[in-house]
Parts: C-alpha cells; sequence; structure tokens
C-alpha cells in the first residue's frame, strides 16, 4: 500500500510539475483596439491559426485566411461567423509549399486589400518531403515560404502605421541547426523517412524562425513595424498528422493528458499581436506571453544575416 501511494505522489508530482513548467498555461492580457485593421494569418483554418482567428473577429479584425484548403477555411469562416458575428473574413488561398503560390498571393492581396495591419506566420509541418520548388518540406514551409510572404507584404505593412509580424517558432529552436552546404547543395535542413530524422529538420527550420525574426527586426529599423517570435507551448495540433502510427498510439494519451488545446497555444501569438507598449522588444522570441532569453544559436548575428542573404537567393528576390 505504502509503494502504490509513493508511486501515486510521484506521479502527481510530476504531473504539477509539467504543467507549471513545459505545458505552463498563459492568458493574453493584450487589448489593441483591432477594429477596422485588417489580418492575414497562414494556416487559420485549423488548430493555434484558427483559434488566433476567432479571437481577432471577435475584437473586430478584418481576418483573411491564407490556407491551401477552401473548403476547411470555409467552413471554419461559418463557424467564426457564428461565434462572433463577424462577417468581415476572407479565404485567399496559399500554398507556402509553392514559391509561385505565395508570388500569386501576394499579388492577388496587393490588388484586392488596400491595408495590412498584422501578419501572423503561423502555419508549419512536421514532415519528410520536397516542396514544389525542391526545398525540403520543412524548411520550405515552416521558413522559406513565410520567408517570401513577409518580404512582399513588408511594404503594405509600413504603409499603415505600427504594422507587426508574429512568426511562430518552437522552444525546438534549440535542437536546430542550420547546414548551409546543406542548402546550397539539395535545399534542405536535414531528411530521411525516419521520424526522429525530420524532428530535426523541424528543430532547424524553427530557428530559422528565430533568426529571420531577430535579422528582419534590425532591417525594419527607422520604420513603424515590428516583430516577434513565438513559443505557443506543446499544443494538440494537426502539426503531428504525418508522424507514423505506433507514435501516435504512443503520444496520443500523452496529449490528451498534458499538450495545451488551440485555444490556450494562441495566447502568446495574440499577446503579441495586441499588447500595446512591447514595440521595444521587436525582434525578441515570446513565450508564455513574456519576452525570453534566447540561447546563442538565436542570436547568432553572422548566421542571421547569411540566412537572410542565402533565403533571398532561395527565393529568386536577389534578382528582383
Amino acid at each position: 500500500m505504502f509503494h502504490l501511494l509513493l508511486l501515486a505522489g510521484v506521479l502527481l508530482g510530476g504531473y504539477i510539475l509539467l504543467t507549471h513548467t513545459l505545458f505552463k498555461r498563459s492568458r493574453c492580457s493584450g487589448n489593441a483596439a483591432m477594429a477596422g485593421k485588417t489580418v492575414i494569418i497562414t494556416g487559420g483554418n485549423t488548430g493555434i491559426g484558427k483559434a488566433t482567428a476567432l479571437h481577432l473577429a471577435r475584437k473586430g479584425a478584418r481576418v483573411i485566411l491564407a490556407c491551401r484548403n477552401r473548403d476547411k477555411a470555409e467552413s471554419t469562416m461559418a463557424e467564426i461567423q457564428q461565434e462572433t458575428g463577424s462577417t468581415d473574413m476572407l479565404y485567399l488561398q496559399l500554398d507556402l509549399a509553392s514559391l509561385k503560390s505565395i508570388r500569386r498571393f501576394a499579388e492577388t492581396f496587393l490588388k484586392t486589400e488596400s491595408r495590412l495591419d498584422l501578419l501572423i506566420n503561423n502555419a508549419g509541418v512536421v514532415a519528410d518531403g520536397r516542396t514544389e520548388d525542391g526545398f525540403g518540406i520543412e524548411f520550405g514551409v515552416n521558413h522559406l515560404g513565410h520567408f517570401l510572404l513577409t518580404r512582399l507584404l513588408l511594404d503594405r505593412l509600413k504603409e499603415v502605421g505600427g504594422g507587426r509580424v508574429v512568426t511562430l517558432a518552437s522552444m525546438a529552436y534549440r535542437w536546430g541547426h542550420i547546414d548551409f552546404n546543406a542548402l546550397a547543395a539539395d535545399g534542405h535542413l536535414g531528411t530521411g523517412r525516419y521520424s526522429w530524422q525530420f524532428f530535426q529538420a523541424y528543430c532547424s527550420s524553427k530557428l530559422c524562425n528565430v533568426l529571420f525574426t531577430y535579422e528582419l527586426a534590425k532591417r525594419l529599423r527607422g520604420t513603424n513595424v515590428t516583430c516577434y517570435s513565438v513559443h505557443p507551448g506543446v499544443v494538440r495540433t494537426e502539426l503531428s498528422r504525418h508522424v507514423s502510427l505506433w507514435q501516435k498510439v504512443f503520444i496520443e494519451p500523452v496529449a490528451r493528458l498534458l499538450f495545451l488545446d488551440p485555444e490556450a497555444g494562441a495566447q502568446t501569438s495574440l499577446h503579441c499581436a495586441l499588447q500595446e507598449g512591447i514595440e521595444p522588444l521587436s525582434g525578441r522570441y515570446f513565450s508564455c506571453c513574456a519576452v525570453q532569453d534566447v540561447c546563442a544559436r538565436g542570436r547568432d548575428d553572422a548566421v542571421a544575416r547569411r540566412l537572410w542573404e542565402v533565403s533571398e537567393e532561395l527565393c529568386g528576390l536577389s534578382e528582383d
């Protein structure tokens, strides 16, 4: 009996520890006015993006869902309209695994929308494979696609005054590494059919997100646009839909017990979107609705600058 009580105590203590550290919850208290403002959310039809869209629509923003699947987007818009009463929503097709699609999206948006106040680079994948342009899928979608999208929309963000770019990174950036030789030779940051291999590539893509934001802030100095990278927490989303069946069997019980729901996972994105007075923190990394220090690899000036330049070349921007 004593051993059972001891085991129960250890399990309960471990649960409490995890829910106050790795799986800690937070709540956005930012309350910037959003009526009349326009927001783009990539991957806004599911998970954290959907929860973010719901909150911003409730605050009166014009919400543009930038995603691949029209049916999912229209279903999400119907749900948001029913819950908030907002009809100021729009779906625009965007496939971050296609540079052509990203350019088409930006062209359509710039022709049809007069303002952009907030760009939330939310979409992401954990998977193996290649983009339409031959890049590793995680590097291509999680970093390069958002890099190009942001670059194409920056001028419109600068026009409104006080525009923001929020990019979903992850604490997984700590285990990332940017191999410029691999990028030059084969357009990826790691590849392989085993889940641990594409998880490593995922970590590297998240490091790209942190470094992109760090470098973007430098290049935005003197403008009225700011940017932030975000760790949303460990969240139950469709991000890991490509992992193997046995991993899902292992992960699912843990996820149900400990992982955050998408609404909780959206709070730090919303903080960086809505909190007033954080402009001096442009380029910084946020978690649990608070700025956090990053390890040395997340603030390496030389790597951040080189990543920017390589990304420009891979997107064809250096020729524009």
